[in-house]
Order: structure tokens, then sequence, then C-alpha cells
């Protein structure tokens, strides 16, 4: 008692700390133009696809760790891979945009890597911190996952079908208001003294942290107009019987004006490419954390 005295507001649910912990970053994700171009559908395929082959490395680390530890006290409670886990969306949408040999195609830039490194780290080390990072990643996508589709879906000539946006699909969890409460209970009654709290919100902001990183070394990846070691324009952006055969039935104006409209959406200067690729973070950040 006499320490909370001294830190009453460490006496909160965790929940709540983790909120207030992270309150200034998603001030600043939420005044960004970052999140205003994304929402104006102001993003490339190509940005899309390098932010969804680096999501994909990063769920697969935690998620790995979170299995490790899904029977630690540590975690258990919060333990729900049929609603969160996000690996296998991933891996179907990595397969829609690059094709069947997608493994091989996807580039991890060192950013990425050092995000996994962490996740790594905290789950084999500290697996009290690993609450942070399925808190901040999960409870974000799930809270702000259907507005963050439809401008994806919109902006990329999706179809409307669903393909290519898995990773925004929760189909274990039927009401996302009601699985947040539980989800935020669940936690909150984690077993934690007040260092404990302490490190797991300092865990969140670095988590943020580590996103930023990764978009940033997305952004050189997208100056550089290479994937993988070979030029963007060579690669197709879409490889899905349905945008083909769009392409095939089009007249040959029509044809042209479509695959423009995917060219011309990769921006011509290195301001605007960074402004782009952090688009998706910018707004996945202050549109998942409003709605946590």
């Amino acid at each position: 008692t006499s320490v909370l005295l001294l830190f009453p507001s460490m006496s909160k649910d965790l929940s709540e700390l983790l909120k207030e912990a992270t309150k200034e970053v998603h001030e600043q994700a939420e005044n960004t133009p970052f999140m205003k171009n994304f929402q104006k559908g102001q993003v490339s395929l190509h940005e899309f696809k390098l932010v969804t082959a680096s999501l994909y490395f990063i769920y697969s680390a935690l998620e790995e760790e979170i299995e490790r530890n899904k029977d630690n006290p540590v975690y258990a409670p919060v333990y729900f891979p049929a609603e969160l886990h996000r690996k296998a969306a991933l891996e179907e949408d990595l397969k829609y945009f690059y094709g069947r040999n997608w493994r091989e195609e996807i580039p991890c830039p060192e950013a990425t890597q050092k995000y996994v490194e962490r996740l790594h780290y905290v789950g084999k080390n500290h697996p009290e911190l690993l609450v942070a990072h399925a808190y901040t990643r999960y409870l974000g996508d799930l809270s702000g996952g259907q507005v963050l589709k439809k401008i994806a879906q919109k902006a990329l000539q999706l179809p409307s079908t669903g393909e290519g946006l898995a990773f925004f699909t929760f189909d274990g969890v039927s009401n996302a208001t009601k699985f947040k409460q539980l989800y935020r209970s669940r936690m909150n009654a984690l077993e934690m003294d007040l260092a404990t709290k302490k490190r797991v919100l300092e865990e969140a902001k670095k988590a943020f942290l580590l996103n930023i990183q990764v978009f940033e070394a997305l952004q050189e990846l997208v100056s550089k107009g290479q994937e993988n070691g070979y030029p963007v324009q060579l690669k197709a952006e879409l490889r899905t019987r349905n945008v083909n055969k769009s392409y095939e039935q089009a007249s040959g104006k029509e044809s042209e004006r479509t695959n423009r409209r995917h060219t011309d959406m990769i921006p011509t200067t290195s301001l605007v490419r960074w402004i782009l690729a952090l688009s998706f973070l910018a707004t996945t950040v202050a549109v998942g954390l409003f709605a946590m």
C-alpha cells in the first residue's frame, strides 16, 4: 500500500496504464500527415506488400513466443490463438500478392529482424513482458482493422471478396467490442508487482519504436525502387485471376490506364515516399489505439 501511495497511478488497471503510457506516441501519430495520406488512399501496392511481408516476420516471432509461453501464468490468461493469431492470415495475403514462391520473394530488412530478435529475447527471457507486445499489436489491429481494410481495398482496388486482406479479418471474433473487454479484463487480472508493471509499460513504448524503425527501413527499400534485388517495375504487382482477367479483357487504352493507376501511385520524391511508407504504421497506431 505504501508503494501505491508513492505511485498512485500504478494502482490503475494494466490496460489503462498501457493506454496512458503510449498516449504521447498515439497523439503524434494521429496528428501526422501520414495517417491522413493513407485515409485518402494515397498508398502504393508495392508499399502495402512490403508492409505485409514485415508483419509476417513480426507475427511469426510473436506467435512462436506466445506458443512457448501459453501455459505460463504470466501470459496464459490472454492466450487467444483462434481469435487473434495473424500468421496464417498473413501467409494467405503474401501468397496472393507474391505468388506460390512468396517465401523466397519477401524481403526482411534489418530493422524487421531487430524487432523479431527482441520478441524472441522477451519470450525466452522475460515472458512477463510479452503481454506488452501482444496488447499493442492485436488490440490495435482488431480495433482499426475494419477501417484500414476498407481504405486498402478501395485504394489498391483489391477484390471485394477480401483477397489480400486476410490480415484484417478476424473470423474468430464475432463482437470486437465485447472481445476487447474480455481481453482487457484478463490482462488486468495478471498478477504483477509495481516493478513489473513499469517494465511492461516501457516494453510497450519500445514496441512502438521498433515499429517506427521497421517502417523507416521499408521507406529505404521503396526509395531504392527495388524488392529483393529486382526493379519494382519488373515484378508483377498483383498475381490474381480476377485482376489479370480484367486486364486481359480491357481495351488497349483502358488497360494502359489501369496499369498506370498502380505505377503512378509510386511517389517520385524521397519525402513523399517516406510519408506514404509510414502512413500504414501511423494509421494502424492511431486508429487502433484510439479504439482500445
